[in-house]
């Protein structure tokens, strides 16, 4: 039905509408057997609170820091900024300053502010498909065209890593950033260090952003630094990167997210978060800093959990006949289907069929043919289960018949 807004922003009225909002409205009118509930494993975020003593600090700075209700700096709190630079430097190596980190209304929210420093309306920035949905949407809403860079055949590059030599061909003068994510949303997988390196190096040949999104950079398998980037004593001429306290420290509803940045590259986005929020919520930089300060051998264990759910979540699909585990790590699974349908199609069914709530493929690529559409693909979140309840997921597809 035609809408009956007028007027309406076109960049808006033809940007998709929030996938996970639209797979939440697929459970509407269904109901779970007691003995059978629903298994959702379509977003992303930690399903339980804080831990306790984190929980306390909130309620005493709620209680006994007037500050936390006032408005606050609009890059965040001094002691924030700086701490995330000393850990910043502490896991890569090289040199962050508190000067160049800026706090943000959690990391979508750091995402636009860089995007609206780097591009306009026309311009273009290269992401890889399958892509974050949110990159893809705000591009979208900005009249900034994403340029998809494919992981999957017939693409040379393997494994869902992007090529930086293919990304190279896809370079116009309207180019301004290549966005990555890694550990990657949606298929899971941790770029190499040498493959982040060869991005960075091609964006500064090309006097392009890299944006790196490390979101999920707590529960990267690899022990150390995941890169070395930072060790560039050059790296803010070409680095922007992003990151989030939220799925650190379970803090996803007091929204906090980071940039790491030349301070140039700051006093503008300076303008986009003065406009939007003014600053970051207090009790949400409170929380982020206690947790950054105290809660590091905590955060470690559950990192170490993350890592269990993952070797489970690649044993149990090895069992499953048809299916195919493409890539995981992180929060996520990114998995082919055995059935004789669309991957939206086999989404909705699976709530009904299995009740299992995960997100279709399609939600992840562009629907214009330039790249396969992922008709047989399927997000799992499995961070949303323990080991237990993947453990029922897989005998719940198992019962299926392709």
């Amino acid at each position: 039905m035609p809408s009956t807004l007028t007027p309406l922003n076109p960049a808006v009225a033809q940007t998709f509408a929030p996938p996970v909002m639209q797979a939440r409205r697929w459970l509407d009118g269904v109901s779970f057997p007691p003995d059978r509930p629903l298994l959702n494993l379509s977003q992303a975020a930690p399903v339980d609170p804080p831990p306790l003593p984190l929980r306390q600090a909130i309620a005493d700075a709620v209680l006994n820091t007037p500050q936390t209700h006032l408005y606050g700096p609009v890059l965040g709190m001094p002691a924030l900024r700086a701490a995330l630079a000393a850990r910043t430097t502490q896991i890569y190596g090289g040199s962050v300053r508190a000067d160049q980190v800026a706090i943000t209304s959690g990391c979508n929210q750091a995402f636009a502010a860089v995007i609206a420093t780097l591009a306009g309306a026309g311009d273009e920035v290269i992401v890889p498909v399958p892509w974050y949905f949110n990159h893809k949407m705000w591009l979208e809403m900005s009249g900034i065209r994403a340029v998809p860079l494919s992981t999957l055949p017939p693409n040379p590059a393997q494994g869902l890593i992007p090529d930086p030599e293919h990304a190279a061909t896809l370079i116009t003068p309207r180019t301004r950033a290549i966005a990555l994510v890694s550990p990657n949303n949606p298929a899971g997988v941790e770029y190499p260090a040498p493959l982040l390196a060869a991005f960075r190096d091609l964006a500064r040949r090309h006097g392009l952003a890299l944006i790196v999104d490390e979101t999920y950079r707590d529960f990267h398998s690899q022990e150390g630094a995941p890169h070395a980037l930072f060790t560039d004593p050059a790296w803010d001429d070409t680095l922007i990167h992003l990151y989030s306290f939220s799925k650190a420290y379970r803090l996803t509803g007091h929204r906090v997210g980071a940039i790491v940045a030349s301070p140039a590259r700051l006093s503008e986005v300076e303008k986009f978060l003065d406009t939007v929020t003014i600053c970051p919520t207090g009790l949400g930089q409170t929380a982020a800093l206690w947790g950054l300060t105290h809660l590091d051998e905590w955060l470690a264990g559950e990192r170490l959990e993350i890592l269990r759910r993952r070797v489970a979540i690649a044993a149990g699909f090895e069992t499953l006949p048809g299916w195919r585990l493409l890539g995981s790590g992180a929060y996520f699974a990114y998995v082919e289907h055995p059935f004789d349908a669309p991957s939206a199609e086999v989404a909705q069914w699976l709530v009904r069929a299995a009740q299992v709530l995960v997100l279709p493929g399609s939600m992840f690529m562009p629907q214009d043919g330039s790249t396969d559409t992922g008709a047989r693909h399927l997000r799992v979140a499995f961070a949303n289960a323990d080991t237990a309840g993947i453990a029922k997921l897989i005998e719940r597809l198992s019962e299926l018949q392709p």
